[in-house]
């Protein structure tokens, strides 16, 4: 499936996006364990001490945020769908 990084992601990745290959039962889960894996210094940016995804992450499963879809992040991916992984970001005064 498309993965794509914004921001500070794509310092850590080199590339705004990145094909990843998971077997057919994966979880937005597992693709996050995949990416922190592959890119371990993303692991403090996407997740807190207990393993579960920062509040202020996002991640879009074809344009809908992950922890709004119904099973969140055990929903089941599709290797033709697209995902945006988006770090915390800040602006303003």
């Amino acid at each position: 499936m498309r993965v794509n990084f914004y921001a500070t992601l794509r310092q850590i990745t080199g590339a705004k996006t990145l094909e990843f290959t998971l077997p057919d039962s994966a979880t937005v889960r597992r693709l996050i364990e995949e990416v922190t894996s592959r890119y371990p210094p993303m692991q403090h940016m996407l997740l807190d001490e207990q393993g579960e995804l920062h509040g202020h992450v996002h991640v879009f499963i074809n344009g809908r945020d992950a922890p709004y879809l119904k099973n969140a992040l055990e929903t089941m991916l599709a290797s033709d769908d697209t995902v945006d992984i988006f770090p915390a970001t800040g602006g303003g005064c």
